[in-house]
């Protein structure tokens, strides 16, 4: 498989997720860190979106609901952000997003749930705006 295959793979996977709305998406970030890190969107777009969520065996929702729970559970609050309105994008709703966040609270505690509770309350509140 090429580098450009990879690459397109990925661009219509991360297109699945990426809502126009979104204040922030997978693209921007790359944008952001283009004059410092050139080669990171790269490697968001081939091998996060085009080796990782485009293998088979989870559906979209079910990728976006494992993503919300891990990094809420690292506490990596801009990612997020950002998986909530991919989230959002791949179809779930907002109460299935609270329901995995509240799932969390005896693993992670409520600190975490509470932070990823008022980013999920932001996006929403967002998404709802535009």
């Amino acid at each position: 498989m090429t580098e450009n295959s990879r690459y397109e793979r990925g661009l219509a996977k991360l297109a699945e997720y990426t809502a126009a709305n979104a204040s922030e998406s997978h693209y921007r970030i790359a944008d952001r860190l283009s004059a410092i890190a050139p080669d990171i969107g790269r490697y968001i777009i081939e091998f996060a979106y085009g080796d990782i969520y485009a293998r088979p065996g989870l559906d979209n929702q079910q990728r976006a609901l494992v993503t919300l729970a891990t990094l809420a559970t690292q506490g990596t609050e801009p990612q997020i952000e950002l998986h909530v309105n991919t989230a959002l994008s791949s179809g779930l709703s907002p109460d299935q997003i609270v329901e995995v966040f509240m799932q969390l609270i005896p693993y992670t505690g409520f600190p975490r749930v509470l932070n990823a509770l008022g980013l999920a309350q932001r996006v929403f509140d967002e998404r709802v705006q535009s």
